[in-house]
């Protein structure tokens, strides 16, 4: 599949079969995780692959919202990701401090992508979950205090038909040069 198709495939996915992912097809996302670009090669992050069920549970519970009804789809994920922002090195810290930039978040949503598209290339399925209860999050899966889960990613096999992409015009989103409206 080429890179297109491969952006095209690619969704969030909440609805998984029970099915579980083979090892050599998660070592492979992972290893793509690890191979994501960051500023001034930082890598700040881990990720912890929960895959045992009762805290993979745990943490399903911590993503769920009763009131709003959200995220109830990880409790049918067979692998739940939770992405924790490591410090930077000096120099991406030093950079960020100048630039007014914090630049671990973007890192993380750069190899956040990188574990998504690779999951649609090993033919699961994947979402981002930014909503959840960091703290109990944290206490489930032995987080320090002093650092942040940014990100949790279900991943699975998805129970879902492929949809149709709606997205903005191009010419909404894209412009040369110039801000739309700015005066030249």
């Amino acid at each position: 599949m080429d890179f297109s198709a491969l952006v095209l495939t690619r969704q969030s996915d909440r609805s998984y079969l029970d099915k579980p992912v083979e090892a050599e097809k998660l070592a492979r996302i992972l290893e793509c995780a690890r191979m994501a670009p960051s500023a001034c090669n930082a890598q700040p992050w881990h990720i912890i692959v929960v895959d045992n069920p009762e805290i993979r549970a745990k943490i399903a519970d911590a993503t769920s919202e009763r009131i709003l009804g959200m995220n109830h789809f990880t409790k049918q994920a067979p692998l739940l990701l939770v992405l924790i922002e490591e410090e930077a090195n000096i120099t991406s810290s030093l950079g960020g401090w100048v630039k007014k930039r914090h630049y671990p978040l973007m890192d993380l949503g750069i190899m956040a992508e990188h574990i998504c598209l690779a999951s649609a290339a090993e033919g699961l399925g994947s979402c981002m979950i930014g909503w959840f209860n960091e703290a109990k999050v944290k206490n489930i899966c032995a987080v320090p205090a002093s650092k942040r889960v940014q990100l949790i990613i279900a991943l699975g096999y998805s129970n879902a038909r492929n949809r149709t992409k709606i997205r903005k015009p191009i010419d909404k989103i894209i412009s040369y040069n110039y801000y739309p409206l700015a005066s030249k």
